[in-house]
């Protein structure tokens, strides 16, 4: 009797979940199934639609303008990889030791940067890379270093590390709240002996702290390659993909075909092409940092 009190029956269960799953098909699954239904057809967005079977994936394969995006993906997402977390992590390294004060402060000024929104990053970004007025120019100039200035923006053969620098500074924040709440976890006794032992600073971080991490750093990695294969909207305010198409992202070109030149039915197929690739890249990615976590 008294267990029946405390065990809510099936159909309780069903009815708290309901809502929460039929939020997930409609905003989640339907589109995806409506994406693979649209990247079958030639379709401009009217009311006639021809089925052109797998002609749209057959033309994103040789499309170059594609795998060019896709190359710029890779490269926005290893350089977030390395610049996220990486940083993050030595932060968090820091954070375990005496020698940093004011560690509330500090986190809450790294973190910051995550709650701005993209428009935001972008624009101000976009004012610190002017050519004329920008500060980062204006500070090489006033340290002596002309040599180093350059239009950041506009330059094809570096713009992609330029705008890959907003991305990892906004989101150094989100991964070092990961990595901090891990480091939590660790009891404090683990950091007193291997201070006893003579372990501290290079040594405790490389040998304690980066072992007791590796499974949060494995799931930071995923959520780093997952959150920046679909990144847009910074790029989108910095450069707009160019000069020309040298910042050029997969969901910005998605995004030109489907409601810029209407083709919405071959965006469709870019989209999906996203979703496989993204996919395949994180689990590549799990594969080479050693399977499953743990």
């Amino acid at each position: 009797m008294e267990r029946g009190l405390f065990k809510p029956k099936s159909r309780v269960f069903i009815g708290y979940l309901a809502l929460p799953v039929l939020w997930y098909v409609f905003v989640v699954v339907m589109p995806l199934i409506l994406a693979l239904r649209y990247s079958l057809y030639d379709w401009s967005g009217g009311p006639r639609m021809r089925f052109v079977g797998l002609s749209n994936y057959a033309e994103l394969i040789k499309d170059t303008d594609f795998w060019l995006s896709f190359k710029n993906n890779v490269i926005i997402t290893l350089l977030c990889i390395v610049g996220q977390i990486g940083i993050a992590f030595v932060l968090a390294a820091l954070m375990t030791t005496r020698v940093l004060k004011f560690k509330e402060f500090h986190r809450t000024v790294i973190f910051l940067p995550v709650v701005l929104s993209a428009v935001v990053i972008g624009f101000i970004w976009t004012l610190m890379y002017n050519q004329q007025i920008g500060i980062l120019n204006w500070v090489l100039r006033a340290i002596g270093l002309e040599s180093l200035i350059k239009p950041w923006l506009d330059d094809p053969k570096i713009v992609i590390y330029s705008v890959s620098v907003p991305l990892i500074w906004q989101y150094i924040g989100f991964y070092l709240v990961i990595l901090m709440a891990s480091l939590q976890s660790i009891p404090k006794e683990i950091f007193e002996a291997a201070e006893i032992d003579g372990a501290d600073g290079f040594k405790r971080t490389i040998y304690i702290i980066l072992p007791l991490l590796a499974d949060t750093l494995k799931v930071s990695v995923m959520l780093c390659i997952a959150g920046n294969m679909k990144v847009f909207d910074h790029i989108y305010v910095m450069t707009g993909g160019g000069p020309g198409k040298s910042s050029m992202v997969m969901a910005q070109y998605a995004y030109n075909n489907s409601f810029i030149m209407f083709k919405l039915g071959y965006g469709s197929t870019i989209s999906v092409g996203i979703l496989i690739l993204s996919l395949a890249i994180i689990l590549l990615s799990r594969k080479l940092m050693g399977g499953r976590t743990q």
